[in-house]
C-alpha cells in the first residue's frame, strides 16, 4: 500500500516566528502524515475480506472520516511551510506589476483592501485556518475560513494562501491576545514569490 511521505523544508530564521516554534509546528505536521498513514493501514487490515468489512463497518467509516482531518492537516501544513521557505529578500514590493498583484487589485480594487479583508478573515474567533484560493472556472479568488483542518474546505478551488491561525502556531511567541502580531510577523516573512508561482500555475 503506497504511504505518504513528509516534506523536508528549507526555513530560514524568521523575524518574530521562532526556529522554536516551527521545528514544533513541523513535528506537528509530520504527525498529521503517520495518521493518514495509520488510519488507511487500519481500514485495509479491516477491510480485507467482505465478512471483517462487513463486521467493522461502523470503525471502518468513523476511520475514513477521521481521514479527512489528517488528510488536509498535513496538506494545510504543506502549503504553509513552503511559504516560509527562502525567504528574505522577497517581499509584496516584488509584485508590483505581477499577474497575481494585478488579478488581486481587479477582484478588491486595492492590493491594501484585500490585505485588510484577509487579515480579518484571519482573526476569526476558533481554531482554523484562513485561505486564499482561486475559482478557476468563475476566473475569480475567494476566501475561506476552514474550522480545524477540515471544515469548511472549498470544492474545485486551488489554494494560493494558506494561514494557519491554530494557537499551535504561535503561542510560543505571542499571547492568545496577541495574534494579530502573529498574522503581521507572518506575511513580513512570506515568500511572495511562491504565491506568485501557486497562482500562474492555476491560471496557465
Amino acid at each position: 500500500m503506497k504511504t505518504f511521505t513528509p516534506r523536508t523544508f528549507n526555513i530560514p530564521e524568521l523575524k518574530g516566528i521562532s526556529k522554536k516554534s516551527i521545528d514544533i509546528h513541523i513535528n506537528l505536521y509530520e504527525g498529521y502524515v503517520k495518521h493518514a498513514n495509520l488510519i488507511n493501514e487500519k481500514i485495509d487490515e479491516m477491510s480485507k475480506d467482505p465478512v471483517s468489512a462487513e463486521v467493522n463497518s461502523y470503525a471502518i467509516n468513523e476511520m475514513q472520516r477521521r481521514f479527512s482531518f489528517e488528510f488536509d492537516g498535513m496538506k494545510n501544513h504543506e502549503y504553509f511551510f513552503e511559504q516560509l521557505e527562502n525567504v528574505g529578500h522577497l517581499s509584496s514590493l516584488t509584485l508590483i506589476d505581477s499577474p497575481f498583484r494585478v488579478a488581486i487589485e481587479e477582484e478588491w480594487g486595492t492590493f491594501d483592501t484585500w490585505m485588510k479583508r484577509f487579515t480579518a478573515l484571519s482573526l476569526t474567533r476558533g481554531i482554523g485556518w484562513a485561505i486564499l484560493s482561486y475559482d478557476k472556472a468563475n476566473s475569480r479568488f475567494v476566501h475561506s475560513w476552514v474550522d480545524e483542518q477540515h471544515i469548511g474546505q472549498l470544492s474545485n478551488v486551488e489554494v494560493i494562501l494558506a494561514l494557519d491561525m491554530w494557537e499551535h502556531s504561535y503561542f510560543l511567541d505571542y499571547a492568545p491576545a496577541e495574534k494579530s502580531k502573529y498574522v503581521e510577523a507572518f506575511f513580513e516573512n512570506l515568500n511572495w514569490v511562491k504565491i506568485e508561482e501557486r497562482f500562474t500555475k492555476v491560471k496557465n
